[in-house]
């Protein structure tokens, strides 16, 4: 399966009046930066899907879904989904202020909160976008980390509405590796990308929140670990 770049639709941002001079500019120049790196890489990737019907069957269906990928793949997740009217969860801090900026210009709705600021009204909100049948992207292990250790908030949202998450984990071949908390990886130019798009799950009313995390762990965790085997070589006899 192959995908083409197509036009993207702005959203406005957010006022940043709580931000002084030079944090505003900051943020202008990394909200114009990060999106023309985005489209110039992202059409160049040549993009290995497997399991697409898993979301596909949903959106026959005029399901809403929760995707869910690790934080260190926003990169990829911003291109890849593109244009769809996502909401996103971003944090309230000033790291979150330039994502918004970045993926308002890729067709997504940025939800503002985290588990330290503003988490529970996020999720109320995010709650209601599923109610009313918009889908929703949120990074496992985000906005804030620690890495690749799931977050509450999207099994509390299945449990809540009844409405699945789909686990995807975005894996390129050839890529930079940042030294950020979540190793941010930057896909190099025209590099082959498998896509994994996990079997949806949905948690029920009777599973408590460890139960809930356990399950939502454990599935964030294989489809990580089928996508990473995929670029490596066959083990010799």
């Amino acid at each position: 399966m192959s995908f083409k770049a197509s036009a993207d639709s702005a959203m406005p941002s957010e006022s940043m009046a709580r931000f002084n001079r030079w944090q505003r500019m900051q943020l202008s120049l990394i909200g114009f930066v990060g999106c023309v790196l985005i489209r110039a890489i992202g059409a160049t990737l040549r993009y290995q899907v497997e399991g697409w019907e898993n979301f596909q069957k949903l959106k026959d269906n005029r399901e809403p879904i929760i995707l869910s990928f690790w934080h260190n793949q926003i990169f990829l997740a911003t291109f890849f989904w593109r244009n769809r009217n996502m909401a996103v969860l971003t944090s309230q801090h000033f790291d979150g202020e330039y994502i918004t900026k970045i993926i308002n210009r890729f067709g997504y709705q940025a939800i503002r909160g985290s588990a330290t600021r503003g988490g529970v009204a996020a999720l109320l909100r995010l709650r209601k976008c599923l109610s009313r049948g918009q889908d929703l992207a949120i990074a496992a292990d985000g906005p804030r980390g620690p890495a690749y250790q799931v977050k509450r908030g999207a099994p509390w949202l299945s449990r809540r509405t009844r409405k699945a998450i789909i686990p995807c984990h975005m894996e390129p071949k050839h890529f930079w590796q940042l030294g950020s908390w979540d190793q941010f990886r930057i896909p190099k130019p025209f590099s082959p990308v498998f896509v994994k798009i996990g079997t949806p799950l949905v948690i029920s009313d009777s599973d408590n929140e460890d139960v809930s995390a356990g399950y939502y762990q454990e599935a964030m965790a294989c489809i990580q670990e089928l996508a990473e085997g995929h670029w490596l070589p066959p083990a010799k006899g």
